[in-house]
């Protein structure tokens, strides 16, 4: 399974991780300069839950980011499995 969220579909992006060096201008330095940027992978922040879905009296399990945990919390367990059914995804 790959590192994507289930419910917001959210997914590693890539980016740079920036090499910095100086003296800061509020410390009367000249300023931070860049130094070297490297290129990285930014994770989204993803947990395996299993949930209780009452409605099929079973357990399902997800692969949830934090973000999607509070739309749960938000809209329900059946109100998010209603959308994930209609856009198609296999639960």
């Amino acid at each position: 399974m790959s590192r994507k969220c289930q419910v917001t579909g959210k997914k590693p992006v890539r980016g740079y991780k920036y090499s910095i060096r100086g003296i800061a201008k509020k410390q009367k330095g000249i300023g931070l300069k860049i130094t070297g940027k490297t290129k990285r992978r930014h994770s989204p922040n993803l947990f395996k839950k299993r949930l209780w879905l009452a409605e099929e009296n079973r357990f399902i399990s997800l692969k949830l980011s934090a973000a999607a945990l509070r739309t749960i919390d938000k809209k329900g367990l059946s109100a998010v499995v209603r959308e994930m059914k209609a856009r198609g995804d296999k639960i």
